[in-house]
Formats: C-alpha cells, structure tokens, sequence
C-alpha cells in the first residue's frame, strides 16, 4: 500500500490514516465528512474557531486553526 493508497479507499478518504496527506484548508462539506460532524454543526464550529476564508464566493475552512479549537473541547 501506498501514501496515496492510505489517503483513500474506494473513493472516501480514511481520517485514520490522514496524516501523511491532510490538506490544510477544506469546504464545509469535506471538512464535515472528514471530522465526522453535521454540515451545520461544522459551519458554526468553524465560525467560532475563526479558521473561514471567504474568497469571492467559496468559503475554505482552515483545519489547522480548526483542530487547536477542538482541542480546547478535550475532556
């Protein structure tokens, strides 16, 4: 198996073995499938962390920014 291989499998990408190939910025829709959460849940999430970047019209999401905000959640 390759790095490539690891990064998806059977067209969905595998968030366990992420790390070698994470992007750095997201839309709400793969950025929702990826942490696993309701597109909602994630757009205000993201909002909160401050991790949006508005370009014309799309919208990226920062994960870096997004998963320091997470963290702060941890228990």
């Amino acid at each position: 198996m390759t790095k490539k291989d690891l990064c998806t499998y059977q067209g969905k990408q595998v968030k366990e073995k992420m790390t070698d190939c994470k992007k750095k910025f997201v839309r709400y829709k793969e950025g929702a499938e990826i942490y696993s959460i309701g597109l909602t849940k994630f757009r205000n999430l993201a909002k909160e962390a401050q991790a949006i970047y508005k370009i014309d019209g799309m919208v990226l999401v920062n994960c870096e920014i997004f998963e320091k905000f997470l963290e702060g959640f941890h228990l």
